[in-house]
């Protein structure tokens, strides 16, 4: 994603450089040397409301090509993403605790993390290489971050180049190292033709290794003029041989590794000051990894015929004995038999000659992984054809706790849902347990502690092990006023229905399944229709729902299109209007059987809809807002002067019509937040916000007039996420310094049912959620159709539990509530107790929460409403040990049902 941003200040051309400020704090903003400090957010005083701040809970989603563990210290591990930071492992909750969620707006690229390095001499010391891009895309140059309590704080030093945590060959390294020897003593190995650096003041200051003979030559696309695919892919990896030095003494012994075909491994032995490429090596192929085993003087490389880490149709592993001299072809296929690169390589540092790699490239069927326990000589797979296309598994693969990484497939052999994974460039055996192996995919952080079973000839079970990992980029976000919570359209994976916050959603959005959704919305007078466009290799690019996103049909679409754009939902449902890519504007009755071409607007213009008048419609494009008063059919242009750059987003205020809020524009051009009462006919500026990117709205604050408005600006010179609870009167900043999480500009809303609750987009970092401590009363006004009304006192209701299928470990049940009362249910909400072990998976019609045998299930939204004598209907499937008795004991709101 091109993101903008304002540049730095100044770029540091001297060789050494000058560490950033001193950071403290936990986390807490670090600070380059070329800003001024007067310009830091935390230097501003600024009003801040108390909020508090978790995820929405989705679990992964997003590339993690570097996983490293501590060798002297149990437990110690880090992983780092492609554009989401980096994390610490958290061995007591077996979960990942974010570290560079201090990552600022203007240095956004700071948050794609190119590298990292844990000290095996002082293990409190961690150090990470930080930018995303090395082209123009990236408005600032990279940094080497270091820590000296995990990550808890940071120190930065700027470097006079970029890097590229998400450019091709990030699956590469690690690129950054530290001298186990010696620990005041790392190197950096860079992109770009930048060649090797190296600081000897444990990163406080660096220079280039002018002795290095080589850059790297090899680019993935050398025709691409973007800087993207034609960068130079540069030093790739780094390695010590401890052996080679002692306690205080810098290690003379060094690998590093070259993205160049022809000269790809080099070395120093005599601590850095000459470098030689080593003979007999392997040609033709780039040295993913170079991973050295001290206690058998093996050197094993991964090796690909391309950068990765999606590309890559042939590879080798080799082993290099750093006595001999000798170079061993060790790999587990022959060439001919390969269609894939190897990448991931990791030793048994407590059983010398075992190791293990992936083909991170085998995309069909599934990615492979080998193991070895003799050093090399021979080899078995994770699986293997019993008789094709049948397989046979060394493991299973449970992701029962991230249920959505099957995509909902049911695919045919030999492919299997869910795969064992694809861009599994990063495996690593934990160094103090030979039982416990992660590794990193496309998608999330596998693992097992069981991995010695693959010797034996047993099976292990591989689990997600990715807990408070959240990568996912958000492009749009919806919070209707019944039914979930919470609405997500999301790079990658699709999106989700999230009905409860803290609980990974079963599934993403299927039927269609999208690549990427770009927008969505919902009917604001009927919240259960809903609608969603997006990217996807072939039609169709749009998808309806009239469960509140819970079950999706197709829609049809234009010709031409070629991408999602943006749509919108007419306030009652009746009506769509779609702005594709590929094609202009277009209108529809009903769900998109059909679609005609709007008139009087440009093709891309973004749509949204007036949440009061289902007829009325806007748009904008290049700075001319647009209306259409006949559903979409004929849009009129209204007000101009508005932002003719830069993204621009718009949302009408719920309820009431034609109060229309626009965010957008370029430090380069018109940019601010900008606010409509006579439907896009006049615009006033806020001249207070300086700029803006994003606007939402949530509940009023308790004796409000006018709802919440939420937006990311910048405000007081301070950039943030700010609240107005007085329609832009007066405004507060709600995140702080250590919440800032880079790029938040997509999308934003407040939730319509609790005050003060806001959803923030990140690009790499998730749904954030945030939650203010001024609330009225308990802070939850569930609104209709979420939480019960007052159902009769002595809860007329009667439930019918029906089992309608058993397997083994599973069953699916229907149940039935039966209003039997005089007064409708405005809103329900069932609860039981199971009697054994059974658990809800998937829930059909309704929400539900499950904490141990006890269970709350919610209505849907659109079916919240029961008349007297009517009946609401919801299905799920559970899992149980047990085939256990059904529940005995219903309760509405708390108090008895009858039962039958």
């Amino acid at each position: 994603m091109r993101l903008s941003a304002r540049p730095i200040a100044a770029l540091v051309a001297a060789l050494a450089l000058t560490a950033g400020l001193s950071i403290t704090g936990t986390p807490a903003v670090a600070r380059p040397d070329d800003r001024a400090a007067a310009a830091e957010a935390s230097d501003v005083s600024i009003a801040a409301d108390t909020y508090t701040w978790k995820n929405a809970r989705i679990d992964g989603g997003g590339f993690v090509p570097g996983i490293v563990f501590n060798r002297s210290e149990k437990n110690l591990a880090y992983a780092r993403t492609d554009i989401g930071g980096a994390y610490r492992w958290d061995q007591a909750g077996k979960r990942w605790t974010p570290l560079l969620d201090w990552v600022d707006w203007d240095r956004w690229g700071w948050s794609g993390v190119v590298s990292l390095a844990s000290d095996t001499a002082e293990p409190d010391n961690v150090y990470a290489a930080v930018g995303t891009y090395t082209n123009s895309w990236d408005p600032t140059n990279g940094a080497v971050l270091r820590s000296s309590d995990r990550g808890a704080s940071w120190k930065a030093a700027t470097l006079p180049f970029k890097l590229g945590g998400n450019m091709p060959g990030r699956g590469m390294g690690e690129r950054l190292a530290v001298d186990p020897n010696k620990n005041s003593v790392l190197y950096l190995g860079a992109p770009s033709g930048n060649g090797l650096w190296r600081s000897t003041d444990s990163g406080v200051t660096w220079s280039e290794v002018t002795a290095f003979p080589n850059p790297g030559n090899y680019a993935q696309d050398p025709s691409d003029t973007s800087g993207y695919g034609n960068d130079n892919q540069g030093i790739v990896w780094v390695t010590f041989d401890e052996r080679s030095g002692s306690a205080g003494s810098t290690t003379q012994d060094i690998y590093v590794g070259v993205a160049d075909k022809e000269n790809t491994v080099y070395r120093s032995t005599d601590g850095g000051s000459t470098w030689s490429r080593i003979a007999g090596q392997p040609t033709g192929y780039l040295a993913h990894k170079g991973v050295l085993d001290s206690s058998t003087g093996h050197l094993y490389l991964t090796l690909s015929d391309t950068g990765g880490p999606y590309d890559g149709a042939k590879g080798r592993i080799w082993r290099y004995d750093t006595e001999s001299g000798a170079w061993t072809d060790v790999s587990p296929v022959a060439e001919a038999d390969t269609y894939y690169g190897f990448g991931g390589i990791s030793v048994d540092r407590q059983k010398p000659g075992t190791l293990m790699a992936t083909a991170y490239s085998s995309w069909w069927p599934d990615t492979q992984i080998f193991r070895s326990t003799d050093s090399g000589a021979t080899w078995t797979q994770a699986w293997d054809y019993s008789s094709y296309p049948n397989r046979s598994n060394r493991y299973t693969l449970d992701v029962s706790s991230v249920p959505w990484l099957s995509w909902g497939a049911n695919p045919t052999p030999p492919e299997t849902a869910p795969k064992l994974g694809w861009m599994t460039e990063s495996l690593e055996i934990d160094p103090f347990d030979s039982d416990r192996m992660m590794y990193g995919t496309g998608a999330t952080v596998y693992g097992t502690e069981g991995l010695t079973s693959w010797d034996s000839g047993g099976t292990f079970t591989i689990t997600p092990m990715v807990k408070g990992l959240e990568e996912t980029a958000v492009n749009d976000l919806a919070s209707p006023p019944s039914g979930a919570p919470l609405l997500s359209a999301l790079g990658d994976i699709g999106g989700f229905r999230h009905t409860d916050l803290d609980a990974v959603p079963a599934m993403m959005f299927t039927s269609p399944n999208l690549d990427s959704t770009t927008s969505l919305d919902f009917a604001e007078a009927t919240p259960g229709t809903v609608v969603r466009v997006g990217n996807a290799d072939a039609a169709p690019h749009i998808g309806f729902s009239t469960d509140n996103g819970a079950n999706w049909f197709q829609g049809s679409e234009p010709s031409g299109v070629t991408g999602g754009g943006t749509v919108a939902a007419a306030a009652d449902g009746s009506g769509f209007v779609w702005s594709p890519e590929g094609a202009g504007v277009h209108h529809t009755t009903g769900y998109g059987t059909s679609w005609t071409a709007s008139t009087g607007i440009p093709a891309g213009a973004t749509v949204e809809s007036d949440r009061k008048n289902p007829k009325k419609f806007y748009g904008f494009s290049a700075g001319t807002f647009y209306v259409s008063t006949d559903g979409g059919a004929t849009f009129t242009a209204k007000a101009t002067g508005l932002p003719a750059e830069g993204n621009v987003r718009f949302r009408a205020l719920p309820g009431t019509e034609g109060d229309i809020w626009l965010a957008g524009g370029a430090p380069t051009g018109t940019y601010g937040l900008w606010r409509s009462t006579d439907s896009g006919a006049s615009f006033t500026r806020f001249s207070e916000v300086e700029q803006a990117d994003s606007v939402g709205f949530g509940k009023a604050a308790p004796g409000a007039t006018y709802q919440t408005v939420f937006v990311s600006a910048k405000i007081g010179g301070v950039r943030g996420i700010f609240r107005s609870t007085d329609a832009g009167a007066g405004w507060t900043r709600i995140n702080d310094d250590t919440h800032q999480w880079a790029w938040t500009g997509a999308a934003i809303t407040g939730d319509p049912r609790v005050y003060g609750r806001v959803y923030v987009s990140t690009n790499g970092r998730g749904i954030q959620v945030g939650e203010s401590s001024d609330t009225d009363g308990p802070g939850t006004d569930p609104g209709p159709g979420t939480d019960p009304g007052e159902p009769p006192a002595d809860a007329d209701c009667s439930v019918a539990y029906t089992v309608t299928n058993r397997w083994s470990g599973g069953f699916q049940a229907e149940v039935k509530l039966t209003n039997t009362g005089t007064a409708a249910y405005d809103g329900w909400k069932l609860g039981w107790t199971f009697p054994g072990d059974q658990r809800i998976g998937q829930i059909w019609n309704a929400s539900h929460q499950q904490t141990g045998a006890k269970v709350t299930v919610t209505d849907a939204g659109w079916n919240g409403k029961v008349a007297p004598g009517s009946s609401a209907a919801f299905g799920f499937t559970g899992t149980t040990t047990v085939d256990g008795p059904a529940p005995g004991a219903f309760t509405l709101a708390g108090e008895a049902c009858a039962v039958g």
